[in-house]
């Protein structure tokens, strides 16, 4: 049995280039950035109107009450009016280009208005102000977006800002989410009085899903022959197999046997952690990997959040978090040989500093509780006693 150092170690080498694609950037939601974007004109491309007013020129502007005659109105998207002659304005809209005639903008609150007069109410006007002026943001051909970053609706409105309508994203691994049990049947069905719904698939997908990762869902009955089969052609046909149940000592647990029989290697099997302790970890001769969770909830949900995740960015090639760390704020016993994964609460204290809240759990199948919770405090081994306001890593899942 291995140390989650090792362990995690030993899945971080296990990290693989998967490629890229172009998708349509309507569909490169949660996806990852794998080229550099670049402005292919200023931005903004003209002198643009903030507000809603007048615009004028600063060098004629005097004093407090000056009046400039209004010589046209224009709205966004209109070709720019020039100024006609001394003492003149126009009306313009948010967002219209302003002419070079024009390099001040007075919003229609501080001015009184009639008689083709706009009156100025302001004792003091800036030269410049309310203008957002070209390439101010971007110059054409700077550097908008950097490879490496998560696509967002805020990156999405960029491209279309710059014409970008094709993505070069980072190529996903085909997944499958894989549950093991005779005990368990579809959410969708109704248990028998000795039968439970399976959730851990449909969890694992939804984490998935943040990376614009869609996983297929299946599931294993506990009959040695069609796991067996049946692991077979998944490892054939995916490039990473996420599995819940069938890896402890159970009779029924056959997974790491069969495994074994198909031509995977064994990277580890158990880690001194709780909870998760008998994880398994492989690799197939056609590269596929597998990373077979126990099936108590908990344990695959921390499991996942602690190796997997982690590895699956790094593939990505999403640059490293930074180690978040919190104050435990109750004493905790645990057993000295075990590094533990606490479910906790978050919150700042007077000094921003962050505390953590153990949320009352019975055991690892206790999935109640994760909704609750909003990151797991990693306690060390070779302590049975963590005391309040000990400062441990933390690995937040509800975010």
């Amino acid at each position: 049995m291995i140390t989650v150092t090792e362990a995690e170690r030993i899945i971080r080498a296990q990290t693989r280039d998967y490629g890229s694609e172009t998708v349509a950037y309507l569909h490169a939601q949660g996806r990852v950035l794998a080229e550099n974007l670049f402005a292919d004109r200023d931005l903004p491309p003209f002198n643009r109107a903030m507000v809603d007013g007048v615009a004028i020129r600063h060098d004629g502007y005097r004093q407090r009450g000056q009046s400039f005659k209004i010589s046209g109105t224009q709205a966004a998207g209109d070709n720019p009016l020039p100024r006609g002659g001394e003492g003149e304005c126009i009306e313009i809209m948010t967002g219209a280009a302003l002419d070079p005639t024009f390099d001040t903008v007075i919003r229609y609150e501080d001015v009184r208005m009639s008689d083709g007069l706009a009156c100025i109410e302001l004792d003091e006007v800036r030269l410049g102000q309310h203008v957002h002026l070209q390439g101010s943001d971007k110059k054409q051909g700077d550097l908008v977006a950097t490879a490496h970053s998560i696509v967002t609706p805020a990156l999405i409105g960029l491209a279309a800002s710059i014409g970008k309508t094709a993505l070069r994203v980072k190529k996903l691994p085909r997944v499958a989410t894989i549950t093991t049990g005779d005990e368990l049947v579809s959410a969708e069905d109704t248990p028998s009085a000795f039968q439970i719904r399976r959730s851990n698939g449909v969890t694992i997908g939804a984490v998935l899903q943040r990376y614009g990762l869609t996983a297929d869902w299946l599931h294993l009955a506990d009959d040695e022959q069609e796991v067996r089969a049946k692991l077979a052609q998944y490892l054939q046909e995916y490039d990473i197999l996420l599995m819940s149940g069938g890896v402890s000592k159970g009779k029924f647990d056959y997974i790491p046997g069969v495994l074994q029989g198909l031509g995977t290697e064994k990277l580890f099997h158990g880690i001194l952690q709780k909870p998760g302790k008998p994880f398994w970890f492989g690799r197939h001769a056609r590269g596929t990997l597998i990373f077979a969770f126990p099936g108590n909830p908990v344990s695959t949900f921390m499991c996942l959040h602690r190796y997997f995740v982690p590895w699956l960015e790094q593939a990505l090639g999403l640059p490293p978090r930074l180690p978040e760390y919190a104050l435990l704020q109750e004493v905790v016993l645990k057993p000295i040989h075990l590094q533990c994964f606490v479910q906790v609460n978050l919150r700042p204290d007077e000094g921003a500093r962050l505390q953590a809240i153990p949320v009352a759990s019975n055991n690892s199948g206790d999935f109640s509780q994760l909704s609750q919770g909003e990151a797991f405090m990693e306690l060390p081994s070779g302590k049975s006693r963590m005391e309040k306001d000990e400062i441990c890593r933390i690995w937040r899942y509800n975010n």
